[in-house]
């Protein structure tokens, strides 16, 4: 077993040395400082309930569309 240090930084491992291998590796990385990990959250059918959308959007009286498209602008 070798131990080698390095920094991961967006999905990206860079290894402060180089290791030359002719076959692939199995690694397991380890974080050395506490981070946060959001909770990876699986949709199911039940999200997904038609009339749960009707009831919440029974009083809105605008453009679905439109509310969206401002929706999305803003998060850009």
């Amino acid at each position: 077993m070798i131990a080698l240090a390095g920094t991961y930084q967006n999905g990206q491992v860079i290894l402060d040395k180089e290791l030359v291998s002719e076959n692939p590796v199995r690694v397991i990385v380890t974080f050395l400082e506490d981070i946060e990990i959001g909770a990876e959250r699986v949709l199911s059918l039940s999200d997904f309930s038609f009339s749960k959308s009707q009831k919440a959007l029974e009083h809105y009286k605008g453009s679905f569309t439109d509310a969206l498209i401002d929706e999305r602008r803003s998060a850009l």
